[in-house]
């Protein structure tokens, strides 16, 4: 096989913003971001909206995720035509 053609496979950290869990899974994503975890070893750290610990799916609990105003554009664009 030839050198240096295949991506790091190393362990990451991606993180659920919502829910504020870790998941260390391996992967060949690339960030920037690190985080150092109780173990004392210090990860590359992907931040993600959603995942297991906070989609209704696996939770079984509806919850509307909201980080950049979606909901809220639509109903200013929206919600008027249902009231008229």
């Amino acid at each position: 096989m030839r050198a240096d053609i295949h991506p790091n496979y190393r362990p990451v950290v991606f993180q659920d913003m919502s829910e504020g869990v870790n998941f260390v899974i391996r992967s060949t994503v690339e960030t920037n971001d690190t985080i150092t975890l109780e173990d004392g070893a210090e990860y590359p750290l992907v931040k993600v909206e959603i995942s297991s610990a906070s989609h209704p799916f696996f939770t079984g609990t509806m919850k509307i995720v909201d980080t950049a105003g979606r909901v809220e554009r639509f109903e200013r664009r929206y919600g008027q035509r249902r009231k008229a």
